[in-house]
């Protein structure tokens, strides 16, 4: 298939054992297509050999009129290896690869579409929103804008730790098609390779502010961990410096992950009492040593005495998802939350 007749998209979900969520995410993929020419978009479902429902998920949505590509795995391959599958097998000049209890927001997918049709960006992030229960009645609302950059440093600094989510980054895959996303396998952020590549070698990168894609809020094991977004993000960005990101670049993007992003996890971490404090504070000085905001900020949830350091996680959590921009999705957030509860007394 050559560039003239290819897909602009291909949506590529890996999946194992999650025929309910992806259920959900093909349903509303069967929702949108219509406002979309055929051939447009390209979906792929790389199953990592599971052993639920997910087969006659799959074929349920072909018979409903769901053009999917099925890849069934003889064995289970690892995350790593399923995700750069994805990206392997995919036929469109852009790769999506999308979480299988993730979903577009609906109306979204044809515009984003329209975008990667109008221009040619490296990576395209769409900005994301988490959900509980009902993702059209948790939707913050349709405000943002799109932003432009034409240095991947300032786009890395924007985006911040939405480069790390696999359904937030659309990547081009025609500026690197020469690539085998195999050879990223074993640092659990093959996306994060492929994304930066691809930021890099473009003239220019976007991203999407109103809220475009609705995503199963704490439904994945191990976002967070600092040995995955503390040692091996660092590590994949010091390989990138000097090479299109500059040291101010990497610094930038970790201020941003230390002020809003680890707070929060190192905060469900010490809710739920789970793994060592002591490995979890060595793994992160080891990185951030000479950062005063490392001690100010994110150390004391790790350091202090299980009450003040939930109390000082809170404050952190909310003051950093504040300045992130998340202040309306929060109250979004709080607000659904108080009316479920209210409905669920007798």
């Amino acid at each position: 298939m050559n560039a003239a007749t290819s897909p602009k998209l291909t949506i590529a979900i890996p999946t194992l054992d999650r025929a309910r969520y992806l259920r959900m995410n093909l349903d509303r993929l069967r929702d949108e297509m219509p406002s979309l020419p055929a051939g447009k978009v390209d979906i792929l479902v790389s199953d990592n050999h599971s052993t639920d429902e997910t087969t006659e998920v799959v074929a349920r949505a072909v018979e409903a009129g769901l053009p999917v590509r099925y890849i069934r795995n003889e064995e289970n391959l690892g995350s790593d290896a399923n995700i750069a599958q994805c990206f392997n097998e995919a036929r469109g000049d852009y790769v999506q690869i999308m979480g299988d209890d993730d979903l577009y927001v609906r109306g979204t997918l044809a515009r984003v579409v329209a975008l990667l049709e109008a221009d040619n960006y490296g990576v395209l992030c769409l900005r994301p929103f988490g959900y509980d229960n009902d993702p059209d009645a948790e939707y913050p609302g349709r405000a943002g804008a799109m932003r432009e950059y034409t240095e991947a440093g300032r786009f890395l600094r924007a985006v911040g730790p939405l480069i790390t989510f696999i359904s937030a980054i659309v990547i081009n895959r025609r500026i690197q098609a020469d690539v085998d996303a195999r050879q990223f396998c074993g640092c659990n952020l093959v996306q994060v390779h492929l994304a930066m590549r691809a930021a890099i070698l473009a003239n220019k990168n976007a991203y999407v502010t109103e809220y475009m894609l609705a995503c199963k809020r704490n439904n994945s094991g191990g976002y967070g961990a600092p040995d995955i977004f503390v040692e091996r993000l660092g590590g994949i960005l010091d390989s990138f410096r000097g090479k299109g990101l500059t040291q101010d670049d990497i610094r930038d993007f970790e201020t941003r992950m230390l002020l809003s992003h680890h707070p929060f996890y190192l905060l469900r971490r010490r809710i739920a009492e789970r793994g060592s404090l002591h490995d979890m504070y060595e793994r992160f000085h080891a990185r951030f040593a000479r950062r005063p905001l490392f001690h100010l900020w994110v150390a004391p949830i790790m350091r202090l005495p299980r009450p003040a350091a939930l109390l000082w996680g809170i404050v952190t959590t909310v003051t950093g998802r504040v300045l992130n921009g998340e202040l309306r999705r929060g109250l979004k957030f709080a607000w659904h939350r108080l009316i479920r509860r209210t409905q669920a007394r007798p």
